[in-house]
Parts: C-alpha cells; structure tokens; sequence
C-alpha cells in the first residue's frame, strides 16, 4: 500500500504540517508508518481521515468532538448538529446587532473617536432597563453628535413607558428626514398590533406633507386602531378624506366622542356640513347599524350645522327606537335655543 510523507499529504488536503501534527498530537490522526529517518507516512485510510477531520470543522464541531464523532460508535450526531444550529442563531443575531450599531455609529458622521464613544453611550442608554435613562438619553443627547434616526425610530417602536415613548416621538418629529418616514411606514405593517399602534401614534406628530400623505394611506391600513388615529389627526388637520373612517368609528364605538368631535370641526372647515349630514343619515338608515350605533350616530348630528343635520334630527325625533327618538328631539332644541 503506497504511502505519502507529511508535506505531499499538506499539498493534498491544504492542511498544514504544523496543524497535521498537533492532530496527531491531540490523537485525531496518526501516521500509519515512519520512514526509517522518522519522517511520517499517511496511507489513504489516514488521509480519508484527515478530510473527515477537515469536513466535520467546517460544521463548527471542535476537535474534542470530532475525535468522538469518528471514533465514539455510540455517538449520534442529532444532539450535536441540533446544539450547533441554535449557537449559529445566536452568533448570527450577535453578529447582526454588531453591525446594526456599526451601521448608526457610521451614519452620525462622528468626527473623532469622542463622537463614537458618545454616539456607542447614546445607543446603549436607549436600550437601558430604567425609564429615566432613557427619558434622558433622548431629551439631552448632546449637541455634538445627532441621534441616530435609526435607533430613535427602533426604540420609539418598542418603548412601552408613556412618558418615555412622548419624549421619543417629540424627538422625531425634531429630527425626521424621508428615512424616518419610511421606517415608520414600515412600522404600520408590523404583525405587532403594539408596533403597528406606535408607528401611526408618531406619524401623527410629523410635521410636514409628506407625513400627511403617510396618515392618508393608513386610512386603509386593516388595523382598525391605526385606521382610527389616522382619521383623528386628519380630521383635526381639516383633511375630508378622513370622513369615512371617522363616522365607522362611531359605528363601532371606538373613540367615539373624538371621532364626532374630528366631524364638527371639519364640518366647519373644507367639507360641507350637508355631506357629513348625509353620511352620518345614511348610516342611520342601514339595516346593519344596530341601535346603540344609531343612538351615537344621533349624538354626533348635533354639532355638524346646515340644514340637512337639523331636517335630519326632526325625523329621528319620531323614531321607533325611543331612546334615538328622545336624543333627537333633545339636540333640536338645543340646536333651537342657539
């Protein structure tokens, strides 16, 4: 059988002599003969072996459990493969959150390596355990170095202090580009109805036409708690896109009082009252509009003025529905004595 000295079998298997013989050494590989000046000789079997050595490596195996991969008949490798995926999972999100961070030191622009350890401090401040140190960390970042946009839009996306998640969207809306826009566009899409509820409670604090156009979208948006801040900030900004959804939340019940409120003051700005009148009439009319509806839906007449809303109330003051019958007649003479 045809043997080969060490360095042909480092050639061959791009393993080095100084690494083949700490093998032997560690007694994962051994020489099958020695020539007669004491250079080793590795037969095929031995050089198999090596590359056996060299596979199982590649899997992240350490030496210790290669040797009893390959020499132990009771070792299964079930356990082992099943230990070494999930320490991949944890490597990769350690090396992930590395580069997350490289990423927002990178895009503060720092100046010096001052600038770097005061963003590095920044970043790790938002992500304490204690409240007040967040709180802090965003209100008094220090004027040198801006903060990350990034890691604002992160931390503001999983801040659950009410105080903390205020000074956080005041600090966006300080700071906001076209890349916090988006950040939080994405944010509304969320399988987290918490995330997708703190992505439009900060869009509704942007300024500018762009965020505007954001909270027009989320008008559609199937998360009816989304939906729902969107139609409030809109209506409070005179938008008539938001009419739809404001008069579903009285339907529905959700914010109700805020949703007619949004309707007045709207009905007094860009939409005609006798629109609004007409939906909130239209909805009263639907088979489907169940009679605790009907009653809000009455309530919220009250203050859109015009015609419509006051010829509106007149009917319903004869309604079946005795409690919709008594609330209209109620608000006519309200509306009378005005």
């Amino acid at each position: 059988m045809r043997t080969v000295l060490i360095g042909e079998v480092s050639r061959r298997s791009g393993v080095s002599s100084r690494m083949l013989r700490h093998y032997e050494s560690l007694g994962l590989v051994r020489p099958s003969n020695r020539t007669g000046s004491g250079y080793r000789e590795y037969s095929a079997k031995d050089i198999r072996r090596i590359f056996h050595i060299e596979s199982l490596r590649s899997l992240g195996l350490s030496l210790r459990e290669i040797g009893r991969a390959l020499d132990d008949p009771a070792f299964t490798p079930s356990a082992l493969v099943g230990d070494l995926i999930r320490q991949t999972h944890d490597r990769i999100a350690a090396e992930t959150e590395l580069l997350t961070q490289l990423r927002r030191i990178h895009a503060a622009d720092p100046v010096g390596w001052e600038d770097v350890l005061q963003v590095v401090a920044l970043l790790q401040a938002l992500r304490s355990k204690s409240a007040d140190m967040r709180q802090r960390a965003v209100l008094h970042p220090g004027d040198e170095v801006p903060v990350p946009v990034e890691a604002l839009v992160e931390a503001t996306l999983s801040e659950t202090e009410p105080n903390v998640a205020g000074a956080l969207r005041w600090a966006l809306a300080r700071s906001h580009d076209d890349g916090t826009l988006a950040l939080l566009a994405e944010g509304l899409t969320s399988p987290e109805a918490a995330v997708r509820e703190r992505a439009v409670q900060a869009l509704v604090e942007m300024p500018g036409d762009e965020a505007t156009a954001q909270l027009r979208d989320a008008l559609a948006n199937p998360d009816a708690v989304v939906r729902g801040y969107a139609a409030l900030a809109l209506g409070a900004c005179g938008v008539a896109d938001a009419v739809p959804a404001l008069i579903d939340m009285i339907v529905e019940g959700r914010n109700d009082t805020d949703a007619a409120d949004a309707l007045s003051v709207l009905a007094s700005d860009t939409v005609t009252p006798d629109q609004i009148a007409t939906r909130l009439v239209d909805r009263l009319a639907d088979d489907t509009t169940q009679a605790p509806a009907r009653g809000r839906l009455t309530q919220a007449l009250a203050d859109i003025p015009g015609t419509t809303a006051s010829r509106a109330l007149l009917e319903l003051s004869h309604d079946e529905d005795r409690a919709v019958a008594l609330t209209a007649a109620y608000l006519l003479r309200l509306r009378d004595a005005r």
